[in-house]
């Protein structure tokens, strides 16, 4: 939507007097200001007002005037993956920090959400992020690590579950995720129908059919197509 509102007013009153809140009763995690090199703000920073300086003070900035709000379902180490991605494809090569600072925070981003991560990653993108917002020639490389610097300060704990524990928190990476069909399965059918590789074999009636893990591609059909909410995700 396209709203107009006073320069002033807070995250809050735009996103749940304005914008009607978090559908299906789910809850608010972040939101992202300013386009794709904006800041990601968590629930804490949401009587923030809307302007230039409060916004860039709190590591985002004005930009554009969009905003994506997030909520659980959203993993912030995907959601800072999918920022920088988008502007590895915006970058005009001119200068070296940018052309190719922005490429590896991507690469290392890629990596932890594929549950290859090591912890000096970490320290390795703030290092990245630092030289680019010091050296690089325009505001595109010079914002370029706010969607990693933000989710770093505010989500922290997600990036390490993803390189310690090997888990997404909010099951959203592939990687780390497994699905699996729950033991009160009835058998009704409509997950085998919905798999498009073939993965999940009926066997008797009211049985639990059976998920070969080898065959599935975590696309999540079986779970749309369940009415009984007998697919786990882990």
């Amino acid at each position: 939507g396209l709203v107009e509102v006073p320069m002033g007013i807070t995250l809050k009153e735009i996103i749940f007097d304005i914008g009607g809140g978090i559908q299906g009763g789910r809850k608010f995690k972040a939101v992202q200001t300013g386009g794709p090199s904006g800041g990601c703000i968590p629930e804490s920073m949401l009587d923030l007002p809307v302007d230039f300086d409060e916004l860039t003070r709190v590591g985002s900035m004005m930009g554009s005037g969009g905003m994506i709000v997030m909520d659980e379902k959203n993993c912030m180490v995907d959601i800072a993956k999918y920022f920088v991605g988008f502007l590895v494809g915006e970058l005009c090569g001119k200068c070296l920090p940018c052309r190719e600072g922005v490429k590896r925070m991507h690469e290392i981003l890629t990596r932890i959400t594929e549950g290859h991560g090591k912890m000096e990653d970490i320290e390795l993108l703030e290092q990245l992020a630092a030289t680019l917002t010091e050296t690089a020639l325009c505001g595109l490389g010079q914002s370029a690590p706010n969607p990693v610097m933000s989710t770093l300060a505010h989500f922290r704990d997600e990036y390490e579950a993803h390189i310690i524990d090997k888990r997404c928190p909010a099951k959203v990476c592939k990687a780390l995720i497994t699905y699996n069909i729950s033991e009160k399965c009835p058998n009704c059918g409509l997950c085998v129908k919905a798999c498009p590789q073939g993965a999940i074999t009926p066997v008797e009636k009211k049985k639990p059919v059976i998920l070969d893990q080898a065959k599935c591609i975590k696309c999540g059909s079986c779970m749309d197509a369940c009415k009984l909410q007998m697919v786990e995700l882990k």
